[in-house]
């Protein structure tokens, strides 16, 4: 078996730059995942991988075996000191892959759910809202030009796989984008907003979520027919915007499926 052993082997240095650089990985259209959890959250979603790649010592993890196995062709194996340099976790288990980005562009007109993003830099807060989406049954997220890639390593991790359970476009005019969507537009606001449990949220929503600190702009909050608060009876005076979204998205589904209904889950 061939293992590729050198930092300067093309396609290493590639897979580094692709882990590396959003400008890669918008040039290509590519992008890299890593880990067990990530490969088999992109199988499952039907997604095809361009290349699987292994480390000598991870060929012989039973779940790895196991996601080989479900692969097409035989996996690149690097060293494992190759493969730790590749990629960006400190312990990794030595499975990752190349995959094709999704398409980024979808009407979000009729969208049941969607999330707008705007300034949201962190890839964490951008990952963790994009987990929360898919798990309260939002469909769509449009990220406006200031956050950060979804497709980085830090928000493939905080997303776990949510990234292959939604439709996911960037948006050059947010504005535009969310004057398209013609359900309601919800904007989250600090104080003074209807609070969130009396909000109707059962129809079609299009959540506006701003950027750590500043919030979303003025002209994306004028935008939006209904202004919400979360009620905070403790001492902090804001949330995370992704503890904001997830409790957002919560009350939403909590109104579409009642405890003990068909999409409750223990």
């Amino acid at each position: 078996m061939n293992v590729l052993r050198s930092r300067e082997n093309p396609r290493v240095r590639r897979w580094r730059r692709l882990g590396e650089s959003r400008r890669a990985r918008r040039a290509e259209r590519r992008a890299m995942i890593e880990g067990l959890h990530l490969v088999a959250a992109c199988l499952d979603g039907g997604r095809r991988l361009q290349a699987l790649i292994v480390s000598e010592s991870g060929q012989s993890h039973r779940d790895v075996e196991a996601l080989v196995a479900r692969h097409a062709r035989p996996p690149v194996v690097l060293t494992d000191a190759l493969f730790s340099a590749m990629v960006d976790t400190e312990t990794p288990v030595g499975i990752a892959a190349e995959i094709d980005l999704p398409e980024s562009d979808f009407d979000a007109r009729g969208s049941a759910a969607c999330v707008f993003l705007d300034g949201v830099q962190d890839a964490g807060n951008v990952g963790a809202i994009l987990r929360s989406a898919a798990a309260f049954a939002v469909t769509d997220v449009v990220l406006g030009a200031g956050c950060a890639d979804a497709w980085s390593p830090k928000a493939l991790r905080a997303g776990m796989g949510a990234q292959f359970a939604l439709r996911i476009a960037g948006s050059g005019d947010l504005i535009q984008a969310v004057t398209r969507f013609d359900g309601t537009l919800i904007c989250t606001v600090p104080r003074e907003g209807l609070p969130l449990a009396q909000a109707d949220l059962r129809g079609r929503i299009g959540w506006i979520f701003g950027g750590e600190g500043q919030g979303a702009s003025p002209a994306l909050a004028a935008a939006a027919q209904l202004r919400i608060t979360i009620p905070m009876p403790g001492r902090a005076e804001s949330l995370n915007v992704a503890a904001a979204a997830a409790i957002c998205f919560y009350e939403r589904a909590r109104q579409l499926y009642p405890p003990g209904g068909a999409a409750s889950r223990g």
